[in-house]
Protein backbone atom coordinates (compact mmCIF):
# COMPACT_ATOMS: atom_id res chain seq x y z
CA UNK A 1 0.00 0.00 0.00
CA UNK A 2 1.43 3.74 -0.83
CA UNK A 3 2.31 6.62 1.35
CA UNK A 4 -0.64 8.40 -0.10
CA UNK A 5 -3.41 5.71 0.61
CA UNK A 6 -1.95 5.41 3.83
CA UNK A 7 -1.96 8.80 4.44
CA UNK A 8 -5.54 9.11 3.24
CA UNK A 9 -6.74 6.25 5.20
CA UNK A 10 -5.21 7.51 8.40
CA UNK A 11 -6.66 10.76 8.12
CA UNK A 12 -10.02 9.45 7.92
CA UNK A 13 -9.77 6.67 10.35
CA UNK A 14 -8.15 9.67 13.24
CA UNK A 15 -11.49 11.68 12.20
CA UNK A 16 -13.43 8.64 12.96
CA UNK A 17 -12.12 7.63 16.09
CA UNK A 18 -12.15 11.28 17.30
CA UNK A 19 -15.17 12.17 16.14
CA UNK A 20 -17.26 9.10 17.91
CA UNK A 21 -15.15 9.22 20.84
CA UNK A 22 -15.94 13.01 21.46
CA UNK A 23 -20.07 12.08 20.59
CA UNK A 24 -19.59 9.41 23.28
CA UNK A 25 -18.03 11.59 25.85
CA UNK A 26 -20.47 14.77 25.43
CA UNK A 27 -23.68 12.91 24.28
CA UNK A 28 -25.72 13.82 21.20
CA UNK A 29 -26.23 16.95 21.05
CA UNK A 30 -30.49 17.69 19.82
CA UNK A 31 -30.45 14.33 19.14
CA UNK A 32 -34.27 14.37 17.39
CA UNK A 33 -32.35 16.36 14.90
CA UNK A 34 -29.72 13.78 14.51
CA UNK A 35 -31.66 11.41 14.06
CA UNK A 36 -33.87 12.88 11.34
CA UNK A 37 -30.68 13.64 9.21
CA UNK A 38 -29.24 10.04 9.98
CA UNK A 39 -32.09 8.42 8.78
CA UNK A 40 -31.95 10.53 5.24
CA UNK A 41 -27.95 9.49 5.06
CA UNK A 42 -28.83 5.78 5.70
CA UNK A 43 -31.88 5.50 3.49
CA UNK A 44 -29.90 7.62 0.83
CA UNK A 45 -27.04 5.12 0.73
CA UNK A 46 -29.52 2.20 0.70
CA UNK A 47 -30.65 3.35 -2.61
CA UNK A 48 -27.93 4.39 -4.12
CA UNK A 49 -26.42 3.86 -7.77
CA UNK A 50 -24.18 1.45 -9.45
CA UNK A 51 -22.40 2.68 -12.61
CA UNK A 52 -20.53 0.87 -15.18
CA UNK A 53 -17.37 1.28 -16.25
CA UNK A 54 -16.09 4.52 -14.63
CA UNK A 55 -12.65 5.74 -14.70
CA UNK A 56 -11.41 5.62 -11.37
CA UNK A 57 -12.57 4.71 -7.73
CA UNK A 58 -14.56 1.66 -9.02
CA UNK A 59 -15.60 -1.42 -6.67
CA UNK A 60 -13.06 -3.51 -7.62
CA UNK A 61 -15.73 -5.04 -10.61
CA UNK A 62 -15.28 -1.95 -13.15
CA UNK A 63 -18.76 -0.46 -11.60
CA UNK A 64 -18.24 2.50 -8.91
CA UNK A 65 -21.47 3.68 -6.87
CA UNK A 66 -23.18 6.53 -6.30
CA UNK A 67 -25.17 8.00 -3.54
CA UNK A 68 -26.73 11.69 -3.93
CA UNK A 69 -28.89 11.60 -1.45
CA UNK A 70 -27.09 10.67 1.38
CA UNK A 71 -23.95 12.77 0.28
CA UNK A 72 -26.58 15.86 0.30
CA UNK A 73 -28.04 14.99 3.62
CA UNK A 74 -24.42 14.77 4.81
CA UNK A 75 -23.91 18.26 3.63
CA UNK A 76 -27.33 19.57 4.83
CA UNK A 77 -25.84 18.68 8.44
CA UNK A 78 -22.47 19.66 8.10
CA UNK A 79 -24.04 23.27 7.55
CA UNK A 80 -26.71 23.27 9.70
CA UNK A 81 -26.86 26.40 11.64
CA UNK A 82 -30.54 26.39 12.44
CA UNK A 83 -33.50 24.66 13.39
CA UNK A 84 -37.10 25.80 12.81
CA UNK A 85 -35.02 29.44 13.96
CA UNK A 86 -33.15 27.68 16.88
CA UNK A 87 -29.90 27.95 16.87
CA UNK A 88 -28.17 24.21 16.45
CA UNK A 89 -25.99 22.79 18.97
CA UNK A 90 -24.01 20.19 17.24
CA UNK A 91 -20.63 20.76 15.77
CA UNK A 92 -18.05 19.51 13.77
CA UNK A 93 -17.38 16.14 15.59
CA UNK A 94 -20.99 15.33 15.97
CA UNK A 95 -21.60 16.13 12.11
CA UNK A 96 -18.93 13.13 10.99
CA UNK A 97 -19.80 11.05 13.61
CA UNK A 98 -23.49 11.05 12.49
CA UNK A 99 -22.61 10.85 9.31
CA UNK A 100 -19.95 7.94 9.63
CA UNK A 101 -22.80 5.72 11.68
CA UNK A 102 -25.71 6.34 9.57
CA UNK A 103 -23.42 5.52 6.18
CA UNK A 104 -22.45 1.95 7.93
CA UNK A 105 -26.57 1.11 8.67
CA UNK A 106 -27.42 2.48 5.39
CA UNK A 107 -24.31 -0.11 3.47
CA UNK A 108 -24.98 -3.03 6.02
CA UNK A 109 -27.64 -4.72 3.52
CA UNK A 110 -25.56 -4.30 0.61
CA UNK A 111 -22.28 -5.50 2.94
CA UNK A 112 -24.61 -8.71 3.65
CA UNK A 113 -25.67 -8.85 -0.15
CA UNK A 114 -21.64 -8.99 -1.20
CA UNK A 115 -21.84 -5.65 -3.01
CA UNK A 116 -20.55 -3.19 -0.51
CA UNK A 117 -18.97 -0.58 -2.19
CA UNK A 118 -15.17 0.39 -2.01
CA UNK A 119 -13.55 1.45 1.00
CA UNK A 120 -12.17 4.26 -0.47
CA UNK A 121 -16.03 5.28 -0.40
CA UNK A 122 -16.62 5.63 2.95
CA UNK A 123 -12.61 7.19 3.26
CA UNK A 124 -13.58 9.95 0.90
CA UNK A 125 -17.38 10.64 2.43
CA UNK A 126 -15.92 10.87 5.95
CA UNK A 127 -13.13 13.18 5.11
CA UNK A 128 -15.71 15.58 2.69
CA UNK A 129 -18.32 15.81 5.64
CA UNK A 130 -15.33 16.16 8.03
CA UNK A 131 -13.88 19.06 5.46
CA UNK A 132 -17.75 21.23 4.91
CA UNK A 133 -18.32 20.65 8.52
CA UNK A 134 -14.87 22.21 9.63
CA UNK A 135 -15.10 24.89 7.20
CA UNK A 136 -18.77 25.94 8.49
CA UNK A 137 -19.47 25.13 11.96
CA UNK A 138 -16.91 26.66 14.00
CA UNK A 139 -17.26 29.88 11.83
CA UNK A 140 -21.14 30.02 12.61
CA UNK A 141 -21.55 28.49 16.24
CA UNK A 142 -18.74 31.54 17.42
CA UNK A 143 -21.38 33.84 15.22
CA UNK A 144 -18.64 34.97 12.99
CA UNK A 145 -20.85 33.77 10.37
CA UNK A 146 -23.98 35.65 10.99
CA UNK A 147 -21.79 39.46 11.86
CA UNK A 148 -20.32 38.94 8.31
CA UNK A 149 -23.22 37.45 6.40
CA UNK A 150 -26.87 38.67 7.04
CA UNK A 151 -29.14 36.30 6.83
CA UNK A 152 -30.26 36.15 2.61
CA UNK A 153 -28.57 35.70 -0.25
CA UNK A 154 -24.68 35.89 0.59
CA UNK A 155 -25.41 33.87 3.14
CA UNK A 156 -27.07 30.78 0.83
CA UNK A 157 -24.09 31.70 -1.65
CA UNK A 158 -21.65 30.96 1.33
CA UNK A 159 -23.45 27.58 1.60
CA UNK A 160 -23.24 26.55 -1.65
CA UNK A 161 -19.34 27.68 -2.33
CA UNK A 162 -18.56 25.27 0.80
CA UNK A 163 -20.14 22.25 -0.73
CA UNK A 164 -18.74 22.92 -4.42
CA UNK A 165 -15.37 23.07 -2.73
CA UNK A 166 -16.27 19.88 -0.88
CA UNK A 167 -16.81 18.54 -4.24
CA UNK A 168 -13.56 19.33 -5.51
CA UNK A 169 -11.44 18.03 -1.99
CA UNK A 170 -13.36 14.73 -2.97
CA UNK A 171 -12.35 15.06 -6.91
CA UNK A 172 -8.75 15.45 -5.34
CA UNK A 173 -9.08 12.38 -2.98
CA UNK A 174 -10.23 10.13 -5.65
CA UNK A 175 -7.60 10.96 -8.17
CA UNK A 176 -4.51 10.80 -4.81
CA UNK A 177 -5.85 7.16 -4.69
CA UNK A 178 -6.52 6.25 -8.03
CA UNK A 179 -2.79 7.24 -9.00
CA UNK A 180 -1.28 5.19 -6.08
CA UNK A 181 -2.95 2.32 -6.72
CA UNK A 182 -3.30 2.27 -10.68
CA UNK A 183 -0.19 4.84 -11.15
CA UNK A 184 -2.23 6.53 -13.74
CA UNK A 185 -0.72 10.48 -14.33
CA UNK A 186 -2.72 12.82 -11.71
CA UNK A 187 -3.65 15.57 -13.91
CA UNK A 188 -5.87 13.24 -16.39
CA UNK A 189 -7.44 11.36 -13.38
CA UNK A 190 -8.43 14.66 -11.78
CA UNK A 191 -9.75 16.21 -14.94
CA UNK A 192 -11.82 13.36 -15.84
CA UNK A 193 -13.04 13.20 -11.98
CA UNK A 194 -13.72 17.15 -12.14
CA UNK A 195 -15.43 16.33 -15.67
CA UNK A 196 -17.63 13.35 -14.16
CA UNK A 197 -18.69 15.69 -11.05
CA UNK A 198 -19.80 18.12 -13.11
CA UNK A 199 -23.66 17.35 -13.28
CA UNK A 200 -23.83 15.52 -10.17
CA UNK A 201 -22.08 17.85 -7.86
CA UNK A 202 -23.66 20.93 -8.29
CA UNK A 203 -26.97 18.82 -7.95
CA UNK A 204 -25.37 17.53 -4.66
CA UNK A 205 -24.31 20.59 -3.82
CA UNK A 206 -27.56 22.29 -4.08
CA UNK A 207 -29.41 20.24 -2.30
CA UNK A 208 -27.51 20.08 0.47
CA UNK A 209 -27.33 24.01 0.77
CA UNK A 210 -31.06 24.35 0.13
CA UNK A 211 -32.06 21.36 2.80
CA UNK A 212 -29.57 23.28 5.49
CA UNK A 213 -31.78 26.50 4.60
CA UNK A 214 -34.77 25.04 4.36
CA UNK A 215 -34.33 23.26 8.17
CA UNK A 216 -33.69 26.72 9.20
CA UNK A 217 -37.16 28.39 8.70
CA UNK A 218 -38.84 25.18 8.18
CA UNK A 219 -38.12 22.50 10.42
CA UNK A 220 -37.14 19.06 10.10
CA UNK A 221 -39.99 18.67 7.89
CA UNK A 222 -38.28 20.49 4.97
CA UNK A 223 -35.69 17.63 4.68
CA UNK A 224 -38.43 15.15 2.76
CA UNK A 225 -39.89 17.62 1.05
CA UNK A 226 -36.72 18.44 -0.56
CA UNK A 227 -35.01 14.72 -0.58
CA UNK A 228 -37.96 13.60 -2.76
CA UNK A 229 -37.13 15.55 -5.83
CA UNK A 230 -33.48 14.01 -6.07
CA UNK A 231 -34.67 10.28 -5.13
CA UNK A 232 -36.89 10.66 -8.18
CA UNK A 233 -33.56 11.69 -10.10
CA UNK A 234 -31.54 8.59 -8.52
CA UNK A 235 -34.14 6.06 -9.48
CA UNK A 236 -34.06 8.10 -13.15
CA UNK A 237 -30.63 7.62 -12.92
CA UNK A 238 -30.63 3.87 -11.84
CA UNK A 239 -32.29 3.12 -15.20
CA UNK A 240 -30.10 5.34 -17.82
CA UNK A 241 -27.07 3.29 -15.68
CA UNK A 242 -28.89 -0.14 -16.58
CA UNK A 243 -29.43 0.78 -20.27
CA UNK A 244 -25.83 1.72 -20.45
CA UNK A 245 -24.66 -1.56 -19.38
CA UNK A 246 -27.12 -3.86 -21.17
CA UNK A 247 -25.68 -1.51 -24.68
CA UNK A 248 -22.29 -2.54 -23.41
CA UNK A 249 -22.81 -5.87 -23.04
CA UNK A 250 -24.63 -6.19 -26.47
CA UNK A 251 -21.56 -4.50 -27.82
CA UNK A 252 -19.16 -7.17 -26.49
CA UNK A 253 -21.52 -10.07 -27.78
CA UNK A 254 -21.92 -8.96 -30.88
CA UNK A 255 -17.74 -9.06 -31.07
CA UNK A 256 -17.75 -12.29 -29.61
CA UNK A 257 -19.51 -13.49 -33.06
CA UNK A 258 -15.56 -13.84 -34.59
CA UNK A 259 -14.53 -15.90 -31.68
CA UNK A 260 -17.72 -18.19 -32.15
CA UNK A 261 -17.25 -18.62 -35.99
CA UNK A 262 -13.65 -19.22 -35.57
CA UNK A 263 -11.84 -16.49 -37.27
CA UNK A 264 -10.44 -14.88 -33.80
CA UNK A 265 -8.76 -16.19 -30.76
CA UNK A 266 -10.98 -16.82 -27.70
CA UNK A 267 -10.80 -13.67 -25.34
CA UNK A 268 -9.34 -12.10 -28.33
CA UNK A 269 -11.55 -8.75 -28.67
CA UNK A 270 -11.87 -8.55 -25.20
CA UNK A 271 -7.86 -8.52 -24.26
CA UNK A 272 -7.34 -5.89 -27.06
CA UNK A 273 -10.35 -3.53 -25.02
CA UNK A 274 -8.37 -4.13 -21.72
CA UNK A 275 -5.45 -3.26 -23.23
CA UNK A 276 -6.62 -0.24 -25.35
CA UNK A 277 -8.25 1.19 -22.58
CA UNK A 278 -5.19 0.86 -20.17
CA UNK A 279 -3.18 2.36 -22.76
CA UNK A 280 -5.22 5.08 -23.32
CA UNK A 281 -5.66 6.06 -19.85
CA UNK A 282 -1.75 6.02 -19.54
CA UNK A 283 -1.85 9.04 -22.44
CA UNK A 284 -4.42 11.03 -20.83
CA UNK A 285 -7.44 10.47 -23.03
CA UNK A 286 -11.00 11.91 -21.38
CA UNK A 287 -13.66 9.51 -20.50
CA UNK A 288 -15.78 9.45 -23.62
CA UNK A 289 -12.80 9.18 -25.43
CA UNK A 290 -12.15 5.90 -23.60
CA UNK A 291 -15.68 4.49 -24.37
CA UNK A 292 -14.90 5.09 -27.61
CA UNK A 293 -11.85 3.16 -27.68
CA UNK A 294 -13.15 0.70 -25.62
CA UNK A 295 -16.00 -0.03 -27.89
CA UNK A 296 -14.11 0.09 -30.69
CA UNK A 297 -11.15 -2.49 -29.37
CA UNK A 298 -13.94 -5.02 -28.90
CA UNK A 299 -15.29 -4.48 -32.49
CA UNK A 300 -12.34 -4.06 -34.64
CA UNK A 301 -12.16 -7.65 -36.29
CA UNK A 302 -15.72 -7.46 -37.14
CA UNK A 303 -15.12 -7.15 -40.90
CA UNK A 304 -12.94 -10.65 -40.61
CA UNK A 305 -17.08 -11.99 -41.08
CA UNK A 306 -16.48 -10.97 -44.39
CA UNK A 307 -13.68 -13.60 -45.41
CA UNK A 308 -14.57 -17.47 -47.19
CA UNK A 309 -11.35 -18.64 -44.80
CA UNK A 310 -10.41 -17.27 -41.71
CA UNK A 311 -6.82 -16.47 -41.14
CA UNK A 312 -4.62 -17.94 -38.99
CA UNK A 313 -4.77 -17.34 -35.60
CA UNK A 314 -7.21 -14.03 -36.84
CA UNK A 315 -3.80 -11.96 -36.89
CA UNK A 316 -4.45 -9.66 -39.83
CA UNK A 317 -1.02 -7.24 -39.45
CA UNK A 318 0.58 -10.08 -41.81
CA UNK A 319 -1.81 -9.83 -44.69
CA UNK A 320 -1.28 -7.75 -47.83
CA UNK A 321 -2.38 -4.14 -47.16
CA UNK A 322 -5.14 -4.01 -49.83
CA UNK A 323 -7.31 -6.72 -47.90
CA UNK A 324 -6.41 -5.06 -44.27
CA UNK A 325 -7.92 -2.54 -45.86
CA UNK A 326 -11.21 -4.28 -47.29
CA UNK A 327 -11.70 -5.54 -43.87
CA UNK A 328 -11.44 -2.74 -42.08
CA UNK A 329 -13.61 -0.70 -44.31
CA UNK A 330 -16.54 -3.79 -43.89
CA UNK A 331 -15.88 -3.67 -40.25
CA UNK A 332 -16.82 0.13 -40.12
CA UNK A 333 -19.76 -0.52 -42.75
CA UNK A 334 -20.94 -3.47 -39.94
CA UNK A 335 -20.76 -0.80 -36.83
CA UNK A 336 -22.58 1.27 -38.85
CA UNK A 337 -25.63 -0.51 -39.28
CA UNK A 338 -25.33 -1.77 -35.25
CA UNK A 339 -26.12 2.12 -34.27
CA UNK A 340 -23.19 2.56 -32.23
CA UNK A 341 -21.74 5.77 -32.70
CA UNK A 342 -19.84 6.79 -35.86
CA UNK A 343 -16.83 7.50 -33.85
CA UNK A 344 -16.28 4.06 -33.15
CA UNK A 345 -17.07 3.29 -37.00
CA UNK A 346 -14.05 6.04 -37.94
CA UNK A 347 -11.94 4.00 -35.91
CA UNK A 348 -12.91 0.83 -37.37
CA UNK A 349 -12.47 1.27 -40.95
CA UNK A 350 -9.15 3.37 -40.21
CA UNK A 351 -7.41 0.23 -39.06
CA UNK A 352 -5.89 -0.51 -41.89
CA UNK A 353 -4.33 2.98 -42.85
CA UNK A 354 -0.65 4.82 -42.16
CA UNK A 355 -0.58 5.29 -38.59
CA UNK A 356 -0.38 9.13 -39.54
CA UNK A 357 -3.38 9.52 -41.11
CA UNK A 358 -5.63 7.51 -38.44
CA UNK A 359 -7.13 9.35 -35.63
CA UNK A 360 -5.28 8.89 -32.21
CA UNK A 361 -7.77 6.32 -31.19
CA UNK A 362 -7.34 4.21 -33.66
CA UNK A 363 -3.34 3.93 -33.77
CA UNK A 364 -3.82 2.69 -29.73
CA UNK A 365 -5.92 0.02 -31.12
CA UNK A 366 -3.78 -0.96 -33.82
CA UNK A 367 -0.91 -1.42 -31.37
CA UNK A 368 -2.76 -3.05 -28.87
CA UNK A 369 -3.93 -5.51 -31.25
CA UNK A 370 -0.51 -5.88 -33.19
CA UNK A 371 0.43 -6.93 -29.16
CA UNK A 372 -2.21 -8.90 -28.57
CA UNK A 373 -1.26 -10.88 -32.03
CA UNK A 374 2.22 -11.01 -31.76
CA UNK A 375 1.88 -12.72 -28.11
CA UNK A 376 -0.52 -15.10 -29.18
CA UNK A 377 1.10 -19.00 -28.52
CA UNK A 378 4.23 -16.87 -26.77
CA UNK A 379 3.34 -16.06 -23.31
CA UNK A 380 5.05 -14.83 -20.31
CA UNK A 381 7.91 -12.08 -20.37
CA UNK A 382 10.18 -13.48 -23.26
CA UNK A 383 7.17 -13.52 -25.63
CA UNK A 384 6.24 -9.63 -24.49
CA UNK A 385 9.13 -8.66 -24.65
CA UNK A 386 9.61 -10.18 -27.68
CA UNK A 387 6.54 -8.30 -29.19
CA UNK A 388 7.02 -4.86 -27.71
CA UNK A 389 10.80 -5.29 -29.49
CA UNK A 390 9.21 -6.03 -32.90
CA UNK A 391 6.44 -2.74 -31.98
CA UNK A 392 9.29 -0.33 -31.48
CA UNK A 393 11.21 -1.36 -34.99
CA UNK A 394 8.08 -0.65 -36.44
CA UNK A 395 7.71 2.79 -35.14
CA UNK A 396 8.98 4.56 -37.98
CA UNK A 397 6.46 3.64 -40.44
CA UNK A 398 3.63 1.31 -38.85
CA UNK A 399 3.24 2.23 -35.36
CA UNK A 400 2.81 5.32 -33.48
CA UNK A 401 5.92 5.53 -30.72
CA UNK A 402 3.90 7.44 -27.96
CA UNK A 403 1.73 4.31 -27.76
CA UNK A 404 4.01 2.17 -28.63
CA UNK A 405 5.80 3.22 -25.26
CA UNK A 406 2.61 4.13 -23.25
CA UNK A 407 1.70 -0.15 -24.49
CA UNK A 408 4.96 -1.33 -22.88
CA UNK A 409 4.80 0.35 -19.42
CA UNK A 410 0.72 -0.79 -19.18
CA UNK A 411 2.23 -4.21 -20.07
CA UNK A 412 4.84 -3.49 -17.53
CA UNK A 413 2.35 -2.91 -14.19
CA UNK A 414 0.11 -5.68 -15.86
CA UNK A 415 -3.56 -5.65 -17.00
CA UNK A 416 -5.95 -7.90 -16.05
CA UNK A 417 -6.42 -10.36 -19.15
CA UNK A 418 -2.91 -9.42 -20.63
CA UNK A 419 -0.22 -11.30 -20.69
CA UNK A 420 2.01 -9.13 -18.26
CA UNK A 421 5.67 -7.71 -19.08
Amino acid sequence: MSRAVVAVYGAAAVLTVTALTWTLWHGLEQPGTAVVFGLVIAVGELVRVRLPGAAHGDDGDGSATAGPVGAAGALGYALLGEVAGQPSTHGALQCVAVAVLATLAGLAPHVALGRAPSPDHLVRGVLGVGFAATCFQPLYNTGGLPALLSPGPYHALCLLAVTLLTGVCDALLGSVLARARTGRPFCPLLRDALRARLGIVPAIAATGAVLALGVAVAGLWALPVFCVPLLLTQFSFRRYAAVRATYRQTIASLARSTEVAGYTPHGHARRVAALSTATGRELGLSEPELTVLEYAALMHDIGQLSLVDPVVGGATEDLDPAERRRIAQLGGAVVRKTGVAADVAVVVERQADPYRDQPFTARIVRVANAYEDMVAGQPGIEGSLRALERLRLGSAHEYEPRVVEALARVVSRGVEGVTPG
